[in-house]
C-alpha cells in the first residue's frame, strides 16, 4: 500500500493532503523545511516504509523509517508544529495556518483505520513525500 503526501511550504510551518489512491484521507501538518536539521525541520521528500507502533505517550501510532539522518520520526496526533514537534508528522482534520491544524486525534484514528486493514493482511505500506510543486 502507497500514501501519498504532497506538501505545500511554509515559513512557519509545512501543510499537507494525505492521499490514498488519490482520494484525500486527511490534512497533515509539520515543522517548516530547514535543511533536515533535527528538531526544527520537516523530514525530506521521499519515500518511507511506515510501521506501527504503540507507546504510553502517544498510544497507538505509525514509525517513519529510516529517514537520514533522524530518528524517531513518528506520525502522532498535535495541532500546532512549532509548539508541539520536533519533526514528526501530524494528520489534522484540516489546517488552520502553517503547521496548525484541528482534530488531530480524529484524523489520526481515520489514518489508522486506513493501514492497520494492510498490516493485518501482513502488507508493507509506504509514504511517499513530495511537494505540490
Amino acid at each position: 500500500m502507497e500514501l501519498e503526501l504532497i506538501r505545500t511550504y511554509f515559513p512557519d510551518g509545512t501543510n499537507g493532503e494525505l492521499l490514498h489512491n488519490n482520494k484525500r484521507v486527511c490534512s497533515t501538518i509539520e515543522l517548516p523545511w530547514l535543511a533536515n536539521k533535527q528538531m526544527i525541520s520537516c523530514i525530506p521528500e521521499g519515500r518511507y516504509e511506515l510501521t506501527k507502533r504503540y507507546s504510553q505517550r502517544y498510544k497507538h501510532h505509525l514509525h517513519v523509517n529510516d529517514v537520514k539522518g533522524r530518528s524517531l520520526i513518528l506520525i502522532h496526533a498535535f495541532n500546532d508544529a512549532l509548539k508541539e514537534s520536533k519533526g514528526c508528522i501530524a494528520p489534522v482534520s484540516i489546517c488552520t495556518g502553517e503547521g496548525k491544524g484541528n482534530n488531530s486525534m480524529l484524523a489520526l484514528k481515520k489514518l489508522l483505520a486506513v493501514t492497520s486493514i494492510e498490516f493485518d493482511k501482513g502488507n508493507k505500506i509506504f509514504l511517499i513525500i513530495k511537494s505540490v510543486n
